[in-house]
């Protein structure tokens, strides 16, 4: 599905918003589409970013509710300019797990040392520093699982013989 959303975005996203074509990422919930921002002499990065947002904000909500109606998931808007970045409106989707003491006591003490106000917080911010710190072996994956979905497509049907 990832691709025939960015494709969509593709041609709905007007030409000189951002420097080359949108990254549009997509999960079960939310369409992200991202992009660079051309800097501007002697303005900061964020100053250009909250430019780029305010000057095509109808724009960006108009192309949202028609992605929101046909995807079904909630569409969020991102820039970045030189090494800054900045997410509008992205989704926090609360996730259920079952975790084991240690797997507890992690999570406290990061609360216990006021590293992050809960465990729920203190469980993003362990998710975001595998994010970090795992770029390239999460990128492997991502690739491999790509490689395993085209198999999955060009694989049997699931036909059950007669009988």
């Amino acid at each position: 599905m990832g691709d025939e959303v960015a494709a969509w975005f593709a041609t709905r996203v007007p030409d000189g918003w951002f420097a080359g074509p949108p990254k549009v990422s997509v999960d079960r919930d939310e369409v992200l589409v991202r992009g660079a921002v051309a800097p501007m002499d002697g303005v900061p990065a964020a100053v250009c970013i909250e430019r780029f947002r305010e000057l095509t904000r109808d724009t960006r909500t108009l192309i949202a509710r028609d992605a929101e109606n046909l995807f079904g998931r909630k569409v969020s808007w991102g820039a970045s300019c030189g090494n800054t970045r900045r997410l509008f409106s992205n989704l926090s989707v609360p996730v259920m797990t079952r975790l084991r003491m240690p797997e507890r006591e992690v999570l406290d003490t990061l609360v216990d040392a006021s590293v992050a106000r809960s465990r729920s917080e203190a469980l993003a911010w362990c998710v975001r520093m595998v994010g970090a710190n795992e770029a390239d072996w999460i990128d492997q994956l991502r690739e491999a699982l790509v490689h395993v979905e085209k198999v999955r497509s060009e694989g049997p049907r699931s036909k059950l013989p007669d009988g």
